[in-house]
């Protein structure tokens, strides 16, 4: 499996064929985005929220496993199923 790795403060992996994303079946149930209307760039609702959603899945996992993930991908520290 592949994992994000950085060599002088920039990410070696720079596209989605050099990463592997996490799949649907490895996400919380639930996945709560809030959207707040501005007039800062970017604008539109498709990549803002998309940041977010690793911290969110962090802190799912923290929840349910009761240990901190740091580094993605995620499943790669997985002692049992999630």
């Amino acid at each position: 499996m592949k994992s994000i790795h950085f060599l002088t403060g920039a990410a070696e992996q720079n596209n989605f064929n050099r990463y592997r994303m996490i799949r649907m079946k490895e996400t919380p149930k639930t996945i709560k985005v809030h959207f707040v209307k501005n007039d800062i760039d970017p604008t539109g609702l498709g990549e803002p929220p998309f940041p977010p959603v690793f911290g969110a899945v962090a802190n799912a996992l923290h929840k349910k496993m009761g240990k901190r993930f740091y580094n993605q991908p995620f499943s790669k520290d997985f002692t049992k199923k999630v």
